[in-house]
């Protein structure tokens, strides 16, 4: 077997069988039957906890990001009935800021690898990503390279983040696929069983930059990936959905959407992810009001 056949192999072994049609039907069905049972305060604390309270600016400091810290580091005195959020994401050279900062027992997270375009040398990738992980990072996300997806150089791109998450050290690895970038339903699963063959921890759907964000049908492809891939080699990755989820109904929208393709297992930091920055004030704020 050549280098590129067992890619396509891959593909072969996790086909794409619904149209885009097919796949909005079916989100709308899931949602308009189950999303009443998961809009419950007991969801809305569980989804606190799955929450990647993620800062991104051009205009992050060392100070900045440090006070963010430390709005995370009380969170538990002011709330003790609430579980912390999973990860604090910040760009890789605040790594070392998050962590002298932090107190509490929540990851650190780092884009990587030439966030959010991808567009840079594979080495600078694979350096960013080593030195976010010496400096404290925990989970890297990283974006795939969409040039060479749309090129059908399956081989390259998938090869990058093979040594990406060797640089990654044992931290996890967040695939990011931009998914408003792919568009069609087949190419977010091509991508998605790519990733995962490729190493991914997590499959994530946005940066949250430039392209539309995360969308209901883009989750149901990538869940419906990761559990044919489950289901035919063992390995059990996560799901991130990130950009553009702020409201509370949103985010049920995709705890839902996750439960019911992947089951009540998914439903935890271990192996579900929102990144957001606004949604956890709203969800505070719905919890405190009822």
């Amino acid at each position: 077997m050549n280098i590129m056949s067992k890619y396509d192999d891959a593909l072969k072994k996790h086909p794409s069988t619904l149209s885009d049609t097919q796949i909005a039907e079916n989100v709308n069905k899931i949602i308009a039957d189950k999303f009443n049972e998961n809009n419950t305060q007991a969801v809305y604390r569980k989804i606190y906890s799955c929450i990647d309270l993620t800062t991104l600016n051009t205009t992050d400091s060392r100070e900045e990001v440090w006070k963010f810290t430390e709005k995370v580091n009380v969170f538990e005195d002011n709330h003790p009935e609430l579980q912390n959020v999973a990860s604090i994401c910040v760009y890789p050279n605040f790594a070392k800021t998050v962590r002298e900062a932090l107190t509490v027992d929540v990851k650190i997270a780092c884009v990587s690898g030439g966030f959010p375009s991808s567009q840079t040398f594979t080495e600078v990738k694979i350096a960013e990503t080593a030195l976010a992980v010496a400096d404290g990072a925990d989970e890297i996300d990283t974006v795939i390279n969409l040039g060479l997806f749309l090129d059908k150089e399956y081989e390259e791109m998938c090869e990058e983040i093979t040594e990406i998450k060797y640089a990654c050290h044992g931290a996890t690895l967040k695939v990011i696929l931009e998914t408003g970038a792919l568009k069609s339903a087949e190419n977010i699963h091509k991508a998605s069983v790519l990733s995962l063959y490729s190493g991914a921890d997590f499959l994530k759907t946005s940066t949250g930059k430039v392209y539309p964000g995360a969308s209901p049908e883009a989750a149901y492809v990538m869940c419906s990936a990761i559990k044919s891939y489950y289901e035919k080699t063992g390995i059990k990755a996560g799901f991130k959905v990130s950009g553009g989820v702020s409201s509370v109904e949103d985010a049920v929208k995709y705890y839902t959407l996750v439960k019911e393709i992947l089951g009540e297992e998914w439903c935890s930091p271990t192996l579900f992810r929102i990144g957001a920055s606004r949604l956890a004030d709203n969800l505070l704020n719905e919890i405190k009001e009822q």
